[in-house]
């Protein structure tokens, strides 16, 4: 944990900063950009490209590592690319090209002259600051990222700022899941059911559970009365609530580091920035729920 003399920071600015944050990290999963240059690699498109590229900075791991790690993709999808993908393309190779594609993306959904601005250049060394103090433990995904070198590019930088404080919160995410008794596909299934995030159709198709699969996870949340054919039960909603603060919490630190005003400057030039790639169709329509 980071410890700093700073304000107290409201908790619900810990979540907002989070999801100002996250599309400038996320939406490359989306972009053509990305299986563009993994495929020129060899890699396939889709999941293969995917699970490469995320789990390239940890090196040539196995199936297992990279189920744990991402918690919740069918284990038999991530095994059908993933030790595969390595006799394809090395993990350093991998590294580069995702930083390529991150570049190119970023340019085309915020234009040149957007990408060469102050704001860019404040953003990326606001992140740059916020990850200055935190440390791995615990967070095989953020630690594997942290041991990259940082770009000196500013669109880079901001890219894998962003990147590591995905990857910081969703590590501790998996940690209050496993807490809370829930299997990957019952975190999914879950999470999907607050209308907010992943569609059903989509957290079926890009996770890759079958149809019994789902069923089959939707019967063990509905014995622990979480779930009921309305949808997610008090119960339910209290776990998921619970969850979420303490996820938050567990990922409080950078902006901590960051204080108040820090952290609400993150968040207006992530918003802005966000808002531009969104009106320039970083993600397929369908995508996520409008909860």
């Amino acid at each position: 944990m980071v410890s700093v003399d700073q304000p107290a920071l409201d908790p619900a600015a810990v979540a907002r900063a989070h999801r100002a944050v996250e599309p400038l990290h996320s939406h490359l999963y989306f972009a053509p950009e990305h299986d563009e240059r993994f495929a020129a690699l060899g890699l396939r498109p889709g999941r293969m490209s995917y699970f490469a590229g995320r789990a390239a900075p940890m090196g040539a791991v196995g199936a297992g590592v990279v189920t744990a790690t991402f918690y919740n993709f069918s284990p038999s999808l991530v095994a059908h690319m993933i030790p595969r993908a390595w006799t394809l393309a090395a993990p350093e190779q991998v590294v580069t090209a995702r930083l390529d594609a991150a570049r190119a993306s970023l340019t085309r959904l915020l234009g040149a002259d957007v990408v060469a601005s102050p704001e860019v250049v404040e953003l990326a060394g606001l992140l740059r600051e916020a990850c200055a103090g935190l440390t791995g433990e615990g967070r095989p995904l953020y630690a594997a990222h942290a041991d990259l070198p940082w770009p000196e590019e500013p669109v880079l930088a901001m890219w894998h700022g962003a990147t590591l404080l995905r990857e910081y919160r969703g590590d501790g995410h998996v940690a209050v899941l496993l807490e809370s008794g829930l299997s990957g596909i019952e975190a999914l299934i879950t999470h999907t059911a607050t209308g907010r995030g992943f569609t059903e159709e989509a957290a079926k198709a890009t996770r890759g559970w079958t149809e019994q699969d789902w069923a089959d996870g939707c019967a063990a949340v509905a014995d622990r009365g979480l779930l009921d054919d309305a949808g997610l039960t008090e119960e339910g909603e209290d776990l998921r609530a619970r969850i979420e603060a303490r996820t938050d919490a567990l990922s409080a630190d950078p902006w901590l580091l960051l204080g108040p005003a820090g952290t609400a400057r993150v968040v207006d030039l992530a918003k802005g920035l966000a808002r531009i790639m969104v009106g320039n169709g970083a993600y397929p329509p369908g995508l996520l729920a409008r909860g």
